[in-house]
């Protein structure tokens, strides 16, 4: 689960019963935890972020990587076949600050899941990678 961009401005104690054919929800802008974290970070840490886009997916997901201080970010596009929601898949590509991308194949989300480990590891210099161990 993601955090929302927006939320309601009021929120209803109970059932909003009908009162007519339109219903308008005024909806607030949300603190941006991430953005708030990386002006908080320091020389030790790694900020990893995450990008679901829907279009211009990789000019998002840069603007994304430096606007919010990541190390990397993990680019998720709902627009590729068998990734993103409802499936048990995904395809990802991973963008770093020194302008390294690595797009990667569809693949089980374990597998997705390791891929983003190592890179951890290959930043923070560990000699040892994760290995896919389900072969």
């Amino acid at each position: 689960m993601s955090v929302a961009d927006y939320t309601p401005e009021i929120v209803a104690d109970e059932k909003i019963k009908k009162t007519g054919d339109d219903l308008v929800i005024k909806l607030r802008k949300t603190t941006d935890i991430a953005a708030a974290l990386g002006k908080l970070k320091k020389a030790n840490q790694i900020n990893i972020g995450f990008a679901l886009e829907t279009n211009d997916e990789m000019a998002n997901a840069k603007k994304k990587l430096i606007n919010k201080n990541f190390d990397f970010i993990v680019l998720n596009s709902l627009n590729d076949p068998g990734a993103g929601f409802g499936h048990n898949t995904n395809k990802i590509t991973i963008l770093d600050r020194e302008g390294d991308i690595r797009k990667f194949e569809l693949k089980s989300k374990q597998q997705v899941a390791i891929d983003i480990v190592n890179k951890i590891a290959e930043l923070i210099g560990a000699s040892e990678m994760i290995s896919d161990q389900s072969n």
